[in-house]
């Protein structure tokens, strides 16, 4: 009259749940996003993504230097220009005096080879337009002349001291454009955490204001439909047979079947980022006292692990490192 099987007695305590754990969450699993922003005298925290700021050269440094002492694998950067340095083209993005540059230098200077530093790999914080490339003169993104974009990025990338490279923004051959670009400069030891599969979402707006966009519209032009799931596999296998060292699924939590998905076809590490949208939504719940802030935080890492992710990133990286 009693059941044979009782999965119960391997959740009894702590060290039992501890012992029988499929999935692991550590330090080493994440990445900071960061934002260096040119023009501040000192860190400016964003008001839709509260805790998180974008930083001066110097705040840039010292957030960075406590995020790997506190593990975390790697750190994502992304520049913020000021508004009259933006242009049609994104020219501050290649320039080495631009502000996305000078922090990647400040990391390589400060930190070498003991963390990950890698590079946001895409123009619109830096086009007045806000869109991901240039445009034609009717306004619609030239994907073959945003490549030519991309590689002069991606080259002052490389001279100013990035590890991973990170294009970002779904033109169609651009991870192979990319690579010749590196190998042809001698850069051949740089690699790309590709953004493969990169979906349109509303997710992103605290992301906006985080770095200044100009965006007017959307990019449903060149970012995945939500409702599309095979989609995906084929824009990942496309990034690995153009040189892709690392894949990425973007954003997270509303798509771990397509991470999921991804993680059971790729022979390189998988990433997935925990994007704007979902750290405010968490935040904004804890604040409110409808969810206890930390637990959400652990199980939502822990969520985007389960689903296939070899790297997160979070902006939780820092803090979430410190409990792991």
């Amino acid at each position: 009259m009693f059941p044979v099987d009782r999965p119960r007695r391997l959740r009894r305590t702590p060290a039992l749940r501890r012992l029988v754990a499929e999935t692991s969450l550590q330090a080493r699993h994440l990445v900071l996003p960061m934002f260096v922003a040119d023009g501040l005298s000192e860190p400016r925290e964003i008001s839709s993504m509260p805790g998180v700021f974008q930083h001066t050269l110097d705040s840039l440094s010292v957030a960075a230097e406590e995020a790997v002492a506190a593990g975390v694998g790697g750190l994502m950067l992304f520049g913020v220009p000021r508004p009259e340095d933006k242009d049609a083209d994104g020219s501050g993005a290649s320039d080495p005096g631009g502000i996305l540059n000078r922090g990647l230098r400040r990391l390589k200077a400060d930190l070498g080879d003991s963390t990950v530093i890698m590079a946001d790999t895409c123009l619109d914080e830096f086009t007045d337009h806000g869109h991901c490339g240039v445009l034609t003169a009717d306004g619609v993104v030239d994907n073959d002349a945003t490549l030519a974009r991309y590689v002069e990025m991606a080259l002052s990338q490389a001279d100013a001291g990035a590890h991973l490279l990170g294009p970002s923004g779904m033109m169609d051959g651009q991870v192979a454009a990319i690579r010749e670009g590196l190998d042809a400069a001698g850069h051949d030891a740089v690699g790309q955490l590709a953004y493969s599969a990169k979906y349109a979402s509303a997710f992103y707006g605290p992301f906006r204001e985080a770095v200044g966009s100009s965006l007017q519209g959307d990019r449903r032009t060149y970012q995945q439909d939500s409702a599309n799931r095979r989609e995906a596999a084929h824009e990942v296998e496309l990034d690995l047979a153009e040189g892709a060292d690392m894949v990425m699924v973007k954003p997270a939590m509303s798509y771990l079947d397509i991470l999921r998905d991804i993680a059971n076809i790729s022979p390189v590490p998988v990433a997935a980022y925990q994007i704007s949208g979902e750290y405010s939504m968490i935040t904004a719940a804890a604040q409110n006292g409808w969810i206890d802030r930390d637990e959400a935080i652990v199980e939502s890492l822990t969520s985007i692990r389960r689903a296939g992710a070899d790297v997160v990133l979070t902006y939780w990286a820092t803090e979430a490192a410190g409990w792991l």
